[in-house]
């Protein structure tokens, strides 16, 4: 909900929108930011959201659920911005340049050309994305506060899957707390493998169609 908008208004941007002296400086500050460590990302978090969202809602230390998943939203946004961009730059040129003959404004363009053809490109940076957030540990142990319960909303802490495998220390290899680290693993590994197999079934029926 946080990265994707953002990506698909960055990518628009560097894409078609902006001149290229421009676009290029910006696909450049995106990849720049690719490789920022996720470290950096969370001390940010705690040092501006935090205090932010701690005074804007009024409830509690701003450790919460919403200051993570907006940190890891904008973490992963350059990522999803440059699978966008590379999906929008494998779009023949002659599409566009039909387009254009026939009148379409940039909008139209947008809409009708260049997102229907670069869907699918757009939907494997959706889900890379998406699996470096879910398997992130760093921001969500920094930011959401570590809270051994389900929230109630997303101004409470809670504790990640990632999380609590970074947390848990437990010297009985028989204990529970050893074994709900295996447990969080394995779920972490089925929710990726589902969500791989899905964009492989959407692949496969994206070529039929075709």
């Amino acid at each position: 909900m946080v990265a994707f908008p953002l990506s698909l208004g960055c990518s628009f941007l560097i894409a078609t929108i902006a001149p290229k002296p421009v676009s290029k400086g910006l696909r450049r500050l995106i990849e720049l930011m690719t490789g920022i460590p996720t470290v950096i990302y969370g001390f940010v978090g705690i040092f501006l959201l935090v205090p932010y969202i701690r005074e804007l809602f009024r409830s509690g230390s701003g450790l919460c659920v919403l200051t993570a998943a907006l940190v890891l939203g904008i973490m992963i946004t350059p990522t999803m911005t440059l699978f966008f961009c590379d999906s929008f730059d494998r779009i023949p040129r002659s599409y566009l340049t039909a387009a254009e003959a026939l009148g379409a404004s940039r909008t139209q363009k947008l809409l009708y050309v260049i997102l229907p053809c670069a869907k699918m490109g757009m939907l494997n940076g959706v889900i890379l994305a998406l699996g470096r957030a879910v398997g992130d540990t760093l921001v969500a142990l920094m930011l959401a506060g570590n809270s051994v319960r389900v929230p109630g909303s997303v101004l409470e802490p809670a504790r990640t899957l990632t999380a609590h495998i970074a947390l848990v220390i437990a010297a009985d290899y028989e204990s529970p707390e050893f074994r709900s680290i295996f447990a969080c693993g394995i779920v972490l590994y089925l929710f990726t493998m589902m969500v791989t197999f899905l964009v492989r079934y959407l692949s496969f029926a994206e070529g039929r169609r075709d």
